[in-house]
């Protein structure tokens, strides 16, 4: 009888480790992946802030901005130049630019 307890506690703490092990794992892929998701978050907002203030550039001003750098200076855009790769091309001042944000990561 002694022997049985013995085993069934040996049992269940190795069942307990197991599972532990398996949330442990669970969490680190679940926390793995949201760092991409987030980084695409960004990257999809920083690009709809740029065209946003671009439109608002051509609502107020009637043309679209030549670059970037005059949203930066009149509109006070702000882009986080460190983790993305913004690329504004415009082809003519009545058509809205061709945004592309880039994570620096995924280059």
């Amino acid at each position: 009888m002694y022997s049985d307890i013995k085993q069934s506690k040996a049992f269940l703490i190795g069942l307990i480790l197991v599972l532990l092990i398996v949330a442990g794992v669970a969490a680190w892929s679940l926390t793995k992946g949201s760092g991409a998701d987030i980084t695409e978050e960004g990257a999809t907002a920083i690009q709809d802030t740029v065209q946003k203030s671009a439109l608002q550039c051509y609502v107020v001003e009637g043309v679209y901005p030549p670059d970037l750098k005059y949203l930066e200076d009149h509109y006070g855009l702000q882009i986080n130049t460190d983790d993305f790769y913004v690329t504004y091309d415009v082809f003519a001042s009545n058509q809205p630019p061709t945004v592309v944000v880039t994570p620096k990561s995924a280059v």
